[in-house]
Formats: C-alpha cells, structure tokens, sequence
C-alpha cells in the first residue's frame, strides 16, 4: 500500500513541482509557492508569495530584486489573497494565471481570446521591465500585468483610456500599510477632461501613495534608499476628499483629519478619522427638520468657524440681498448644512460637506463658514461664537454701542490726565482709517494696513516703561538690533517683559515700528514671539514684548562655552518650532508674510529652549496670487539672504525658506554661515556641499554633540538643510515641504544640488551689482538701505 502512494505523491509533485532551478517562465504543470520564486533573465524584478507586516493573507507581487529594501510594484491577488502558506501559482487547463488555496482557485488573469489557440501550451514569463507576460505556444501575447497597474507606474506602462475596448489603466492605492488590497484612492484620466489626469477618492517609479498623493521614486545606490523625485498634490490637505463627509483636514494638527463641531467618526474604531479608508463624519444629534417631533427641539443654529483656510466644495450661490436673509434661506432649507456671504452673494452647500481645511484651535484665518448644528451641539465655554437670532442681535449691539461710547470717553479723559498707569490703556489700529492720533503728535496718522481688521494693543506710557526697565539702565540691557537696544523689564504686576526701543540712530524708523506693530499684533502662534503693547510719546517709538528668559539662539550656538546646553533634542526642537513658525507664516496666518531677516539672533528661545520667531520690521505682506515680487530697498543679513534677493531684489516665500536652511545648517554644525573652513569653501553653505558630495555628511555635525542619536536622521536633517539652500528658487521645498521632510522619516527626500553662494566665484556674482553697494549687514546686525527707484 505504501508504494503506490509514494508512485503517486511523486506523479503529483511533478505535475505541480516547484523549479529546482531558478527561472524567469512558468510552464505548463509547474507552480510556485512558499519561498519559491521567479526572476526576470537580467535578475532585475522577482515574482513570488509575500504577506506584508502582521497581514495572515498570501498576496503573489513582483518587486525589485536587486534592490536591498524589498519594494513591491505589482500585486496580483489585491482582493483574495488565500489565507494557507500551502497555497500556489500555477496555469490551469484554460490557459489562466490561478492562485489555488485547497478546493478554491482564484483566477489572477482573464485571458480573450478572439481567434482559436492552444491554452493549454501557455507560459508566463517575467521580464527584465517588471512586466508578467501570459503568451501563447506561438510567442502571442494572451495577457500582460502591463495592462493591470496596481499601485506603481513602471516605465513602459501606461495611463488612460482604450476607446474602443472601454479598457481603462489606472493606478489604485492600497488599503492600508499591511492590506494591498484596492484603498480609496485612484489616479486615472478625467472623465470630464480626456486632456488631464485627476486623483479620486473612492472611484521612473509612479507610487499611488496611501494618503492619495502620486510620488516618483529613483533608488540612489550609495544610500540604498528610496529618493523621493517628484509628488503631487506636495500638502496632503490638497488630496480631494481626504477625510471624508464632515471631516476637516488640518496639516499643523497631530491628526491631520478630524470631525467637525457637531460631528462623529463613521465607524466607531476610526478615532480622529485616522484610517486611511475613513468613511468621514456623522452627526452626533439630528437637526430639528429631521425629527418626527420638531416642537419639542429648539431650533437649529449657526457656529461661526473663523478658521477656514478652504470652503468645502460644491457650493451654490445667489443673491439674497443680506447675511440675515442668506442665514434664513439656509435655515429654512433641511438640506442646507452651512453657508456663508461674502460681498452680497449668499453661498450655501446642501448635503456632506467636504475637502474642508481649517488652521488650528484659536488661529483666525479671513474665511468665516456658518455650519448647522442641533441646538444641542453648540458650545457653551465662553469665548465660543454662536450666531443668535436678529432680536438678539440687534439688543446687543445697541447695549455695545452704549458702553463703547461710555469707555472711549474714559479712555480719553485718562489719556489726557494720566501717565503713569501701566498697560490700562488699548491703541485701537482701525485698518480702514486713520489711525488714532495720540496727544499732539499727528505724524503717525497714516499707520495702516492693507487688511479690513481691528487690532487692541495695549498703550503703555513712557513714564512707566522707564520705571519698568529702571530708566533702561544698562544692568537691563538685553542687546542691541538694527531697531535699537533691548532691555529687560517688570511690570507693576510682576510680569517680566522686553522692551524694544527705536535708536535715534538707527536706520530703521517709524516705517519698520509701524510695521512690525501690525504684522506681529495679528499674529498667533507658539513659535512666533508675542506682542504685549506699544508705546508712542514725542520721539519715543517702544515695542513691548514678552520676555525670553533665554535670549536668542545665537548666544548659545556660537558661544563654546554656552553650546553644550544645546543637545541634540533641543536643537531638533528648535529647527522644528521655527519651521512650524515659518510654514504659518507663509501659508496658515491671516496675512501671508515673509519674514525677510531670520536669522539665529532672531530666534529668542523661553523657559524651555522653546523657540520663538522674533523681529518683523523687515517682513512685507505678500500677495496671495503672487509667487514672487521685486523691491529696490534691499534688506537682511548677510550670509542669509537668498541670492535672487540679494542681486536683483526679487522675494518670496522662498527667500525665507534659503534663509531656514542656513539657519539649519547652523545649529547642526555649531558654526556662523560666514568665514572660510577649507581652501576650497567660501563659508558653511560650501563646506557643508563639499563634505556632503563625499559622503562625509556626518563630519558637519557639531562634535559638543557626541554621537548623535541616529546617523540617518542627521543625514537627513543635512540633506533637507542643503535642499533650502540650492542656487534657484524653484528648486528649493516650500516649509510645508520641510515640515513634512522634518516629521516624517518615511518620506523620501530628493537630492540636493549645489547651494549658492558657497564659492568664492558665487561671491562675485552676489557683490557684482554696483548700484548696491553695502546692502548686507555682519552675521548679528541688520541694515537696511532706501535707494531711488
């Protein structure tokens, strides 16, 4: 009995046996399983079973072969993967791929055939371009995974739409970091534009990534890592749709995706709409028109949302005639969810809303959005604002009005009669007027902006700024700027402040007080310092600030015997709170700003080495629909200023961002940007690129630090530095970019060409304009030049 069994196992091996030899075709009766696999002649791609992370399914793909970090391209089996190690790949009778777990098969390929051929002669063979090719006896082509992309774009694949076949090539995300299974997300050709491709959601290497961004990867063998090329959309709020019906995308959040006001996850296991295949939001209470007994509920009301950085989409508008009638229109409507009027247009959406993006709790942006909730739902903590009803309204603006005139009455008198109070008195800057004159000084009288918003600011008298600082004793005496000197003060109250007084000397004036006095009062952000008051007497032009206990970053970095308080985690914690500064700045604040002067000395640090943006006399507000602008009044630091800037006067967003990576490559490396480090480099810029180009990055590292905790994430801080400072604009990442780089490790960085200004002949071509003479400063000090235009 026991031989034929054994005859018969043997038979059955060979009829299904795995290669014995490794080999790029699958004939008929052959089959791979476990470990076994194929790979293409040139050894370039490898086919096989692999079961990713914690996944128990079986999945056949194709990946680089020669590659050390295993990358798959291609799956076959994305919906049915066989959950037995046991399971194989073979060709059946009818001339199809097929998984075969047990009893069940699983057809990977669907072959048509339009004229007759002898399927059961058919093989599979992988070839060197990573394509799976099913051909017949004769060498015709039956099937190709060419034609089936899943969640990579090979070269020699393709993208679109057969017109004749209706066959259509697209790329499909998978469903999560362990399930290759087809996710929410696609990129495909536009249905509605056969002239462009669109990412949807639920409808070199090219990666369909989980998060709905379609990435470029190149491999760089001297790092044997992943290099990220290109991606679009670069901020992942861009993404269409990314968290769903009611969810509202905020990229400075720790979840980039939450509920609305109101609202809670689809499924009770996606806490914050953390899942990449997130259903979005539901209401936590029905509206009133949606009960069986709207009598016994209040009626719905409006929460005011001043923090909308982008309206959801398909919105309809008309003209109502005002907010009033345009809140009654969407209140009348059961279907209206939220609304909004701007510039006597009503526009309301009906349904879910979504692609909905807002800044962070407590950030104001210009967009208001009135979504509906259940009376139950609205916040009741003050400091919440809640649209009430006209009647309401109306009584108390009239009782504001009252007490308004009744203050500003008082606020007159003591004015006139008192200057000694301290931080009692508010300086109103009405940006549609003129601003307020003070006493018998008018000079001031054109101090605006360009945005339709009131500031209060505390006014301080100067009587009391003298007692503060102790007649700014030199004992008080923090530094001194471009602005003028710094000192250390107390408030009647204990509270410690920093006093910027304006130099007669200097060559700033009322234009940068002015400026900064608007800029940073409209600003809220942890990484920028905060503005307590302001003080404007005769010739006395003061600026009161918070006070940081640990002055400003360059008194540690470049002092030997104070950098060893900077460890590692305080240095990455700086780097990272100024990026987070900067990408507010430029994208998340009400007024798009670009700095003009970071630099260390600029970095005030607080109690806890927290840093904090500080001196915007040089920032100028930046149009939205602008990507660069020009100025003949050239200003900054030398050694900081991007080179586009510094020879022909053109600023950006981008121009903060060439000054962030000096800045960068500072605290790395515990040295000033400007002063020679080898016969070859001009100043740290050229060192830096030199050790980098060698693949001796880590010899920049500031040696105080010892070993860093991980050599890849100092290579990778180097490389994102060196990527702010290239030579054009272009080139150089966005601080949404950096942001992203800096706190995600898993994303690829791309390579860094070589920085400017890090030759001697670069410094030519910087000092070459003769009508600039003298337009940067020393490493600590900032100048400003006026030129005729």
């Amino acid at each position: 009995m026991r031989f034929p069994a054994l005859v018969f196992l043997l038979l059955l091996c060979r009829f299904y046996s795995p290669f014995s030899d490794a080999t790029d075709t699958i004939k008929p009766g052959e089959s791979i399983s476990g470990q076994r696999t194929i790979f293409s002649a040139g050894g370039e791609y490898e086919l096989g079973f692999f079961s990713p992370g914690s996944s128990k399914g079986y999945y056949v793909g194709i990946w680089y072969r020669k590659i050390s970090v295993r990358t798959i391209v291609w799956v076959a089996n994305r919906e049915y993967p066989p959950f037995s190690s046991s399971s194989y790949l073979t060709i059946n009778n009818e001339g199809n791929l097929v998984v075969v777990d047990g009893r069940m098969s699983i057809t990977v390929t669907s072959i048509s055939i339009s004229s007759p051929v002898n399927t059961s002669t058919a093989t599979a063979t992988l070839l060197d371009s990573g394509n799976l090719i099913l051909k017949d006896e004769n060498s015709h082509i039956l099937w190709q995974s060419f034609d089936y992309p899943s969640h990579t774009l090979l070269p020699g694949m393709r993208l679109g739409h057969n017109v004749k076949t209706g066959h259509k090539w697209s790329l499909t995300s998978w469903r999560g970091t362990t399930d290759p299974g087809p996710g929410d997300y696609s990129v495909e050709l536009d249905p509605e534009n056969w002239r462009q491709f669109s990412i949807f959601r639920g409808s070199q290497r090219l990666v369909m990534d989980l998060n709905g961004q379609i990435r470029q990867f190149s491999w760089l063998e001297d790092t044997q890592q992943w290099n990220l090329f290109w991606s679009q959309p670069r901020p992942q709020c861009d993404v269409k749709s990314l968290c769903g019906p009611f969810g509202s995308c905020n990229e400075q959040a720790m979840a980039t995706c939450q509920c609305l006001q109101g609202f809670k996850p689809v499924s009770s296991e996606d806490r914050n709409l953390r899942t990449y295949n997130s259903g979005g939001c539901v209401r936590q209470s029905p509206l009133r028109c949606e009960t069986s007994n709207p009598e016994m509920l209040e009626e719905d009301r409006f929460l005011q949302m001043d923090n909308v950085v982008r309206f959801p989409e398909n919105n309809q508008s008309s003209a109502v005639g005002s907010a009033d009638k345009c809140r009654s229109f969407c209140l009348n409507n059961c279907s209206c969810n939220a609304y909004t009027y701007i510039s006597g247009l009503c526009f309301v959406w009906y349904g879910n809303l979504s692609n909905l993006q807002q800044l962070p709790e407590g950030q104001s942006a210009e967009q208001i959005l009135y979504l509906r909730l259940s009376a139950s739902e609205l916040p009741q903590p003050r400091g919440k604002k809640i649209l009430l009803g006209a009647s309401i309204a109306g009584g108390v603006a009239v009782v504001v009005l009252l007490f308004s005139f009744y203050f500003c009455c008082q606020w007159r008198r003591r004015l006139k009669g008192k200057e000694g109070q301290t931080g009692q008195n508010l300086l109103l800057f009405n940006f549609d007027s003129s601003f307020a004159t003070i006493g018998e000084h008018r000079d001031e009288s054109n101090f605006r902006a360009s945005e339709s918003k009131d500031v209060e600011l505390p006014l301080f008298s100067f009587s009391s700024v003298s007692v503060a600082t102790d007649g700014f004793s030199a004992a008080n005496k923090l530094g001194e700027g471009g602005f003028g000197p710094v000192y250390k003060g107390k408030l009647l109250k204990g509270q410690e402040i920093a006093v910027k007084r304006l130099s007669r000397r200097s060559g700033q004036g009322l234009e940068e007080l002015k400026n900064e006095t608007m800029l940073i009062a409209k600003l809220q952000h942890r990484n920028l310092v905060r503005l307590l008051g302001c003080c404007i007497e005769g010739e006395e032009k003061i600026l009161i600030y918070e006070y940081m206990p640990n002055k400003s970053l360059d008194v540690f970095l470049f002092d030997p015997n104070k950098c060893e308080v900077l460890d590692w985690g305080k240095r990455a914690r700086v780097i990272e709170g100024t990026a987070q500064g900067l990408l507010y700045l430029h994208h998340y604040s009400r007024l798009r700003i670009i700095h003009r002067d970071l630099k260390a000395s600029n970095i005030l640090l607080d109690s806890g080495m927290n840093p904090k943006i500080s001196d915007f006399g040089m920032a100028r507000i930046f149009g939205e629909n602008k990507s660069v602008e020009n100025t003949n009044r050239i200003v900054g630091t030398y050694g900081y200023m991007s080179p586009e800037y510094a020879t022909e006067g053109l600023f950006s967003i981008k121009s903060d961002v060439f000054s962030f990576g000096v800045l960068m490559l500072e605290i790395l490396s515990g040295k000033k940007n400007t002063g020679f480090y080898n016969s070859d480099s001009l100043n740290l810029l050229g060192y830096a690129w030199e050790l980098w180009r060698s693949e001796r990055g880590l010899e920049l590292i500031d040696p105080m630090l010892g070993n860093p905790p991980s050599m890849s994430l100092s290579l990778r801080y180097i490389n994102v530095a060196l990527l702010c400072v290239q030579e054009t604009a272009a080139d150089r990442p966005t601080m949404s970019d950096v942001v992203l780089m800096l706190s995600n490790e898993l994303v690829a960085l791309p390579s860094p060409k070589q920085p400017a200004n890090s030759t001697a002949r670069s410094l030519t071509v910087v000092n070459s304009d003769a009508s600039r003479p003298g337009i940067c400063s020393i490493n600590n000090v900032t100048v400003s030049m006026i030129e005729g235009r």
